[in-house]
């Protein structure tokens, strides 16, 4: 694994990479409260056929945390995005992977630049139109999202930062089992989440986002923005791979209700036995699939 830090347009961005960087590009989006290493074990199965590279993304572990809610806007990260991957493969097409919040940017860039991508993969992580359905139509997707209230609530940033970031890793552990998660493991997410400034920052995706999430027993409110969006500015025009564990507890299976509407080549790998961690607990798993995929 090699580490380096690149200036993507402005913003300096921590890069882990591994494979021959000759190869076919693959860029590996993580999530929240993840950082780079969220993909490293299938970074490792993958680095023989792929140049692989996962950014920290802005506002975790080391890179660049900008001030104010508003520089992470999703647009900001995909234009970081858009210029990391112009830098590291600027005439070929890529392959781009997502997860949790990771999978909302990829979705982002693969709506605004298709002539980019060759191959579009998410791991658990959800289309935004059909995420927010969910949220508004299905009671028990509404009940899992209620953390998004506790998270862009006032104070969030210091009580997920108390107590050694203890609220912060029962959250990790309360999406699906952690038996990945070791001490060492516990200890290198903390110190990501201890950079100066770096739970703020983390917590301001939550912030801009304009997923709406009502409680559990209120109306569906009248201004939802993204039920507003045509289709087709939220199709997936290269074709689509969707990795999901079956067992998270943070994104129900009707995430993936209605998806083949916005994406006309679409193939759903399913592992049962798998939560919202499956970077960690499947990883070979994850790596056979995009690698029978992509071919």
């Amino acid at each position: 694994m090699r580490f380096d830090f690149i200036d993507a347009g402005g913003t300096r961005l921590h890069v882990a990479s591994a494979g021959d960087a000759q190869a076919p590009l693959m860029i590996c989006l993580h999530g929240f409260p993840e950082y780079w290493a969220a993909w490293k074990e299938v970074m490792e199965r993958l680095s023989d056929r792929f140049h692989m590279v996962a950014p920290d993304q802005r506002g975790f572990n080391l890179s660049d945390k900008p001030a104010g809610q508003g520089a992470y806007a999703v647009r900001n990260m995909v234009a970081d995005l858009a210029a990391l991957a112009d830098r590291l493969s600027p005439e070929k097409p890529f392959v781009l992977a997502g997860h949790d919040w990771g999978a909302s940017v990829a979705y982002a860039y693969a709506f605004a630049r298709p002539e980019r991508l060759s191959h579009l993969v998410i791991a658990n992580g959800p289309h935004p139109v059909a995420f927010q359905r969910a949220i508004l139509d299905d009671p028990a997707q509404r009940r899992a999202s209620q953390y998004f209230l506790k998270l862009r609530a006032p104070g969030a940033a210091a009580r997920m930062a108390g107590d050694d970031f203890s609220r912060t890793m029962r959250m990790l552990r309360g999406f699906s089992a952690t038996p990945w998660l070791t001490d060492e493991d516990a200890a290198a997410y903390r110190a990501a989440w201890g950079q100066p400034g770096a739970m703020e920052a983390m917590l301001h995706w939550y912030s801009s986002s304009p997923i709406v999430v009502p409680e559990p027993d209120a109306p569906v409110p009248a201004d939802v923005p993204l039920l507003s969006v045509p289709d087709e500015k939220v199709t997936v025009r290269v074709p689509h791979l969707v990795i999901w564990g079956e067992a998270d507890e943070a994104l129900r299976p009707s995430c993936l209700e209605g998806l083949s509407r916005y994406a006309p080549d679409l193939t759903v790998v399913r592992v049962k036995d798998a939560g919202h961690w499956i970077l960690h607990e499947k990883p070979g798993e994850v790596a056979e699939a995009v690698r029978a995929w992509v071919g």
